[in-house]
């Protein structure tokens, strides 16, 4: 799956790459992107320099075993944030859920491709409102091949159908943000669709300014009001399974001073988990059943502890962005 680039940190770096790393963040220590951050964790209270953290579920709704880890990780507090995809078959459960535990920070997770092979979705809109968004069978387009001719008008429709959906549903979603991030790396027309959209709906849209190298219209589009974080840590399929926690106990020690979001996506490995992803391991039941076990752990509980990292919640910034 193709994804703006994240902050990662592997194990693996030679020394002469630690040293260029090291040279580039002492760089940093003075620009822009530093002040920023610095301003957005004095909004949230904090004293200068504090690291803030969220560490975010993603794909609640997509299976019944995504549901019970994520729900099972948040009661227990390390993982304190997800987001819900309206468009999914196991939906409603977790909107029940959310329903009844209306301080819980979900946001939704707009979806827009259903990538799966056995296990598929399609748009909450009616098909004929979408036609670019659906395949011949009426499901979401595995994949948005190049050149793939979606109608940005036709997204602002199928948006506004989910988000509506969970409002009906009773779910009073934190944020937004985008399943395989097609609405931040397909461009400005998408982008600007989604933000539209986000700004109807008052919610803040989960961007980071680790993206604005690589898709520059992110920035031009943003407005003053506009929450952006600072980084975002994701593991990527490259990792081994034996050196899962590593990479992530390497991260959170390389936290920079500001507001990450570590997006991660906790499942059990069971039965239904294993047949729904069967046909590749990426994202798959294991590798879903790997991030629930680091980061409901004492490991983690540990280094957050031992690292001074606080955790925080969308419902957090979006206080701090209306100044309370």
């Amino acid at each position: 799956m193709n994804k703006p680039r994240a902050v990662v940190y592997q194990s693996t770096m030679t020394p002469s790459l630690i040293l260029r790393v090291l040279l580039l963040g002492s760089l940093f220590s003075t620009s822009p992107v530093t002040v920023f951050a610095q301003a957005l964790v004095e909004r949230l209270g904090y004293a200068p320099g504090t690291k803030l953290l969220i560490v975010h579920a993603d794909d609640l709704g997509e299976t019944h075993a995504v549901n019970a880890a994520a729900i099972k990780a948040l009661q227990g507090g390390t993982i304190n944030s997800a987001s819900l995809m309206v468009p999914c078959p196991w939906f409603p459960e977790i909107a029940d859920y959310a329903k009844s535990h209306p301080d819980a920070d979900f946001g939704l997770h707009l979806t827009l491709t259903s990538e799966r092979v056995y296990y598929r979705w399609g748009p909450v809109a009616p098909v004929d409102r979408v036609p670019s968004l659906v395949d011949q069978n009426g499901y979401f387009h595995h994949d948005w091949k190049e050149g793939e001719p979606i109608d940005a008008k036709e997204v602002e429709i199928e948006l506004r159908a989910q988000i509506e959906r969970a409002l009906a549903m009773g779910v009073r979603p934190t944020h937004l943000d985008s399943h395989q991030y097609r609405l931040i790396m397909n461009g400005k027309e998408l982008f600007d669709a989604m933000l539209r959209v986000a700004h109807e709906y008052k919610l803040p849209v989960f961007v980071t300014r680790d993206w604005f190298a690589d898709h520059p219209y992110l920035r031009a589009s943003l407005g003053p009001n506009d929450i952006v974080l600072d980084h975002t840590v994701t593991i990527e399929p490259e990792i081994p399974p034996k050196k899962w926690a590593e990479f992530y106990l390497i991260a959170l020690k390389n936290l920079k001073p500001g507001v990450t979001e570590f997006v991660i996506h906790p499942g059990y490995d069971n039965d239904e988990l294993r047949a729904a992803t069967r046909e590749r391991s990426t994202w798959g039941s294991a590798w879903r059943q790997r991030d629930y076990d680091f980061f409901t752990s004492d490991q983690f509980r540990e280094i957050l502890a031992q690292q001074k990292i606080k955790l925080i919640t969308w419902r957090d910034l979006a206080r701090a962005a209306e100044g309370k």
